[in-house]
């Protein structure tokens, strides 16, 4: 499969285009356990990712469409909790411009995206991959609203003059999560991850079937009960804006001197942990995501120019997690996302443990003691 397959065939009409509606949906943010750093072309990943989506950090949008006439601009306002926020409309107006021909019906409305996050803003949770996600599930709902009868292909909700069988409602379903995932990835390529869950896989990978670059997929493969509803309490370490962005640390992996090694290591480690995952094994599942974490901020500081996103307090957390493993038995471990903040993943078994040692031993090095309690979740959805 490759790109095309996303864009509307020439038998899909939009008929009947209403004059306004609206859309409500919400999305998840994810954490990846095997990380992307580094992409090529229109957002594809240099390596396979594997990332747990969560459940109570997500972004909630409605997205509101009025008919106009079709110009040559893109008509769209952007609002956070109520109000207007012009710093987010370049970026909306990128997305726009790469998914335009996969949503061609863009330019015959102004739209008014809405949407608030149910964590604090600029608490230095990257907000892009579920808002992203967020959005991208509105636009394909809509698209299903759009089209005739005989062509709603692509529905997040059923279009109520189509009968289908439970078959073809599946595949329908999956159809569109896709394309849902595809949309997101064009405005964040983490965002690929967070239709579905409790894991998900983003990049094409032999061990993984239906694997790809486009989208992400959920991963079915054998999970053992130690990884069932797995906890993420995350530590606000900073919240701050970051010295450097994402996008641009991902492009200066092109010039990395170990790239090349930390990919084929990347998608190594994707291979064992599916392995990990079926044999329930904590040990190594606590090796191999902290070593992904270190080795994402190592490819940081081996950037030209290099750079470095932890802070003091992030070292001192990781230093402590270590020291009560050591002490406890704990299966408890860290993760990092491309910033300071640290992602504490304990089994559920373990929640009243490990949450008591957060509070009592860990939240000084939060700012402003701040942190948020998480677990495993299962993916985006229309909110009726």
């Amino acid at each position: 499969m490759d790109s095309t397959a996303f864009i509307p065939k020439q038998s899909y009409t939009y008929s009947n285009l209403p004059e306004s509606g609206s859309v409500s949906a919400q999305a998840p943010s994810n954490i990846a356990l095997v990380k992307y750093w580094g992409k090529y072309g229109e957002q594809l990943p240099q390596n396979a990712s594997i990332s747990f989506t969560l459940s109570n950090c997500r972004t909630e949008t409605t997205l509101r469409y009025e008919k106009i006439v079709s110009n040559e601009n893109f008509n769209f306002e952007v609002y956070l909790d109520g109000k207007r926020e012009e710093n987010f409309e370049p970026k909306i107006k990128k997305f726009f411009e790469r998914i335009e021909k996969y949503v061609p019906f863009l330019k015959e409305y102004s739209f008014r995206i809405e949407t608030k996050n149910t964590f604090p803003h600029s608490s230095g949770i990257a907000s892009s991959a579920s808002g992203m996600s967020a959005l991208a599930v509105c636009l394909v709902a809509i698209e299903v609203q759009l089209m005739d009868g005989t062509s709603a292909a692509l529905s997040m909700t059923k279009a109520s003059n189509v009968t289908l069988s439970a078959v073809e409602e599946q595949q329908q379903n999956k159809t569109q999560i896709n394309k849902a995932s595809f949309l997101a990835r064009l405005g964040s390529g983490s965002a690929a991850r967070s239709l579905e869950g409790p894991l998900v896989v983003w990049g094409e990978h032999p061990a993984v079937a239906g694997s790809s670059n486009l989208y992400g997929v959920k991963y079915e493969g054998a999970i053992h009960e130690n990884f069932r509803n797995y906890q993420d309490t995350i530590l606000l370490v900073d919240k701050g804006e970051k010295q450097v962005s994402s996008t641009v640390g991902h492009d200066l992996m092109n010039n990395n001197p170990y790239a090349t090694a930390r990919f084929k290591t990347a998608n190594d480690n994707l291979s064992k942990i599916t392995k990990i995952f079926e044999a329930g094994d904590y040990v190594d599942f606590i090796a191999l995501v902290e070593s992904e974490a270190l080795q994402l901020h190592g490819m940081m500081m081996a950037s030209t120019p290099y750079f470095i996103l932890m802070k003091p307090n992030t070292l001192e957390i990781i230093n402590r997690v270590w020291e009560y493993r050591k002490i406890s038995g704990s299966k408890v471990c860290f993760t990092l996302d491309a910033g300071a903040n640290v992602h504490v993943l304990y089994p559920e078994n373990e929640k009243n443990a490990v949450q008591t040692f957060i509070k009592n031993e860990l939240t000084s090095f939060c700012k402003n003691g701040e942190y948020i309690h998480d677990a495993c979740g299962t993916g985006a959805s229309i909110l009726i």
